[in-house]
């Protein structure tokens, strides 16, 4: 995954900053993405969608709609139908770059925004909203106690997430005349619909309003017990996970081919997260992710790398017992070899080492079949036979070379 910085120019001439998440290798689609109401670009949802995508061979475009974090303009000069037309403005951006979208996924008010903006942009083939409104003025509730003072003066200064905002009478009246259903009637693109049903600030009510608004094809998920910025780890990775599964159905990606061409002989390991660990591994056809665990910074994608050097191991032992098994016609119905490693004391595996900390695999081998005792034995003997078991024991020389970096 690379991350470009990127800025076009939004409805009012003002220079909206944006994320352009492109994938290792061949682009297959492009997919934009709108925020919720005053979030940012830079959302976890935001961030862990754009890498699911990406890991499909998708391209994702993130901005802050004007006047929100790093995008020029007021805020207080925008309106629905402004963000809107930022959303147009952002798919001719795309365009001319010849990244055309394909997929709107749009958050909160967000999810509004691309609901209506998906007729106006030519070439979407799939819409998904997470915790939008049915009724974009659903946003009000945020500052009722403001509204009478907006209407009066023209605009008021509200406190949204602890952050101070000025909502102008534009804004208010803009909202209120709103009307979705129209659009979401009218999409001519699949639909993934994805609530909370426990959300506190859009109620579930309004996915419901939306899917019955829809045509087919239209699919709902439900996002369990997740708050509606959807701000734990496990929930964004959830609803990434999901989205990236359902667009490959409804989207023309054509050859699975995610990788750039890789010598042959050569695992490359390329970084896919600048923000995390999460690491894209391609060897030959094979593509697959490394990761650390959640606890450690990490999503948790994929193997850490000593899982993957346990797997080796692992595997490498499997392969060995059952050629030598086949070889003999021995009746080996299955293998099974469990690894762990951890960091011990030299002096806990041998007494006579000084002290120091050496790498423990700990192999447990399960041998299902007929096999008399002697066999059993002869298959535990042959495992420490296995390639990758040598390679563990002896020394090594590892080469390294720096390359030339642009």
């Amino acid at each position: 995954m690379t991350t470009e910085k990127f800025e076009f120019e939004g409805h009012d001439g003002s220079m909206l900053a944006a994320r352009l998440d492109l994938p290792t290798g061949r682009v297959r689609a492009t997919a934009l993405f709108a925020h919720c109401f005053t979030c940012s670009k830079d959302i976890l949802p935001a961030r862990r969608i754009a890498q699911r995508l990406n890991a499909a061979g998708i391209a994702v475009l993130r901005f802050d709609f004007t006047g929100l974090g790093h995008s020029e303009g007021e805020f207080s000069n925008t309106t629905f139908t402004s963000n809107v037309e930022d959303l147009t403005k952002a798919a001719q951006a795309l365009a001319a770059r010849d990244l055309g979208p394909a997929l709107l996924i749009g958050h909160s008010l967000g999810g509004a925004a691309v609901l209506k903006a998906a007729g106006q942009i030519g070439g979407i083939k799939a819409v998904v909203t997470l915790g939008a409104p049915f009724a974009p003025d659903h946003v009000t509730h945020n500052f009722a106690d403001k509204l009478d003072e907006i209407t009066r003066d023209g605009s008021a200064e509200v406190n949204l997430g602890g952050r101070t905002f000025t909502i102008g009478r534009d804004f208010v009246e803009d909202i209120r005349a709103e009307s979705l259903k129209p659009a979401i009637r009218d999409l001519h693109a699949a639909l993934l619909v994805m609530h909370a049903p426990r959300d506190a600030v859009v109620g579930i009510d309004n996915a419901e309003s939306i899917f019955r608004a829809a045509k087919h094809p239209k699919s709902f998920v439900t996002l369990d017990d997740a708050d509606h910025l959807i701000s734990r780890g496990e929930d964004a990775e959830y609803a990434a996970s999901v989205i990236a599964a359902w667009a490959e159905r409804y989207l023309d990606l054509g050859s699975a081919e995610t990788t750039e061409a890789v010598p042959e002989g050569v695992l490359r390991v390329r970084e896919a997260d600048a923000e995390g660990f999460l690491q894209d591994v391609s060897h030959g056809p094979h593509h697959l992710y490394a990761d650390e665990p959640v606890d450690f910074g990490g999503t948790n994608r994929g193997l850490s790398p000593y899982g993957f050097l346990s797997a080796g191991l692992g595997a490498c032992t499997s392969m060995t017992i059952r050629m030598y098994a086949r070889r003999k016609g021995w009746p080996l119905k299955d293998i099974q070899v469990d690894v762990t490693h951890a960091k011990v004391h030299a002096k806990d595996a041998d007494p006579d080492t000084p002290p120091q900390k050496v790498d423990e695999f700990i192999r447990k081998i399960t041998l299902t079949g007929d096999l008399d005792a002697e066999q059993r034995q002869r298959l535990l003997e042959i495992a420490d036979k296995c390639p990758v078991h040598k390679t563990l024991h002896q020394d090594n020389r590892i080469v390294t070379e720096l390359t030339h970096t642009a």
